[in-house]
């Protein structure tokens, strides 16, 4: 068992990523949490290069951490300026961090066309800039900028920039593929020739641009690194980082590093999912580990197989990381699935129930008509407890009519939507606006059955989809509506199809609504 440092970088590198930015709390609150899962170095940010990253070095120090030590980002001194003078080195060492990262120029093409010095006023300029904050900082570590490429261009000086780093006696000397073309049999041969010639411990940071970054930062372990660098998720510039949500598991379940325990692994999804939301972001479903997909069977072979041995389709655990497996119900769907999947919501199904038989002979029957229950669980479980007569009925909706006017031109329609709802003996006829139809008989539905069931109030609309099924028809296609409806506890997906578009969105509106009031009576019913 060999130890490996985790050195996360979601606060500074993953928020290059397009479409990716953090508000100061928004990093406080992840930093805590990558803090809870193990995460040994948190890189937070350039304390140099902006207002907020000053202000989250500044607030972190007011939070506790169990473990996790932050570390500040910047680059060695400028040409012509002695470290001392030098602004950014300065700003590191102010910022008061646990740990100080520098970057510094590994590739000849950098030093003469970006920095436009000579190459040994550049070693000069990693030596001194490393030196001045090893005397101000606990930990200092030197990111070899492009060292990859460097090296393939000049490996002599490629590793005279890394002794220059040594000489100054650093912590840890960090092998960038900062462009992430370096495919995984050139990095094993560039990092073994690397060992011949420097004794300070080794790093790996890992672009994805050529989709090796998780490979290329396992491979480098596997040759005695022992600190690793990505971000959750893999966000990051371009094509992103390595992905420590891949990585971290690898390490430990395969590789057998120590760098996180038993229960912290086990919170990795909720991690993955936590930065997701906090980036505004809908999380990648395919995403390995992780992801809703991950550990999701759909053809009734590999179902039935998987029941009775999980290893013959999984290549670890779900739980392990804090996932779960998933069955799909789809038109490959088998017998194994149904029972499965019905074993998923505690309904108890019988493989030679005629029932069992006949919630499949209705399945594929919907999906012929284009119903589609992979992201719509809850109207699976419902017709489930149709079909099983377990189904309680909270209400009836004796009509609907939905208005879509537009008074001028240059004006918005107004949507307005009536309904009139039975519940129990009582009749509900109410009305209600929406900034569009569905979004008016939404409003309507809720108004009209809150006064009965309260706690519909919880429910939020958290995403619709709208897919024209394939056929052929123009403006008359079968139109699939899914919605996503969650409250302060879980998510849940409802389908409706139809030719029109609002009956669509009308059937899987009163799916999540009624599976709303089972999941609150079946709450209350455990209570007690």
């Amino acid at each position: 068992m060999g130890l490996v440092k985790l050195y996360d970088t979601t606060l500074r590198d993953g928020t290059q990523a397009e479409d990716i930015s953090f508000l100061v709390e928004d990093k406080i609150r992840i930093a805590h949490k990558l803090d809870e899962i193990g995460i040994n170095y948190i890189e937070g940010g350039w304390p140099g290069s902006n207002p907020k990253d000053v202000a989250f070095f500044k607030d972190i120090k007011k939070e506790k951490l169990s473990q996790a030590k932050i570390a500040a980002f910047g680059s060695t001194r400028r040409a012509k300026i002695t470290p001392d003078k030098d602004q950014n080195i300065r700003t590191l060492i102010q910022a008061e961090p646990d740990a100080i990262t520098i970057f510094g120029k590994t590739w000849d093409f950098h030093v003469r066309e970006a920095l436009r010095i000579s190459l040994e006023e550049n070693l000069e300029l990693i030596f001194d800039s490393l030196e001045y904050l090893k005397s101000h900082a606990q930990e200092v570590f030197y990111d070899a900028e492009h060292f990859f490429d460097g090296y393939k261009a000049d490996p002599e000086y490629a590793i005279k920039t890394l002794r220059a780093a040594e000489q100054a006696k650093v912590d840890c000397i960090i092998l960038c593929d900062t462009n992430g073309g370096t495919l995984p049999f050139e990095l094993a041969q560039i990092i073994k020739d690397v060992k011949k010639h420097i004794q300070t411990p080794l790093g790996i940071h890992a672009h994805n641009d050529s989709e090796c970054a998780v490979a290329n930062s396992l491979h480098a372990v596997d040759l005695g690194v022992v600190q690793v660098q990505g971000t959750i998720n893999g966000f990051g510039e371009r094509c992103g980082n390595a992905n420590l949500c891949s990585i971290i598991p690898a390490l430990k379940l395969k590789m057998q590093k120590e760098c996180v325990s038993d229960e912290q692994l086990r919170k990795l999804r909720d991690l993955s999912r936590h930065v997701y939301e906090l980036a505004n972001l809908s999380p990648d479903k395919h995403q390995p580990y992780v992801g809703n997909s991950a550990f999701a069977h759909k053809g009734g072979v590999h179902v039935s197989a998987i029941q009775r041995h999980p290893e013959t389709y999984e290549h670890m655990r779900p739980e392990l990381v804090g996932n779960t497996t998933r069955v799909l119900i789809s038109d490959l769907s088998g017998r194994a699935n149904i029972l499965a999947k019905a074993e998923e919501f505690n309904i108890n199904l019988d493989s030679k129930d005629p029932v069992t038989l006949d919630i499949l002979d209705n399945i594929k029957d919907m999906e012929n008509r284009g119903y589609q229950f992979e992201g719509a669980e809850a109207s699976f479980e419902l017709l489930m407890k149709r079909a099983l007569g377990t189904h309680r009925k909270f209400f009836s909706v004796i009509g609907f009519r939905v208005i879509d006017e537009k008074r001028h031109e240059d004006q918005k329609p107004l949507s307005e939507a009536t309904i009139m709802v039975k519940v129990g003996g009582k009749l509900e006829h109410t009305a209600a606006e929406g900034s569009g139809p569905v979004n008016a008989l939404d409003n309507a539905i809720r108004k009209a059955l809150e006064k009965f069931y309260p706690r519909l109030k919880e429910v939020k609309l958290l995403d619709y989809k709208v897919r024209v099924l394939p056929a052929g028809q123009g403006t008359a296609s079968s139109i699939r509506v899914l919605i996503e409806s969650g409250d302060k506890e879980s998510r849940w997906g409802t389908v409706g199809v139809s030719d029109n578009i609002i009956d669509a969105s009308y059937q899987a509106l009163i799916d999540s609504i009624e599976y709303k009031l089972h999941k609150g009576e079946e709450g209350e019913a455990g209570k007690k």
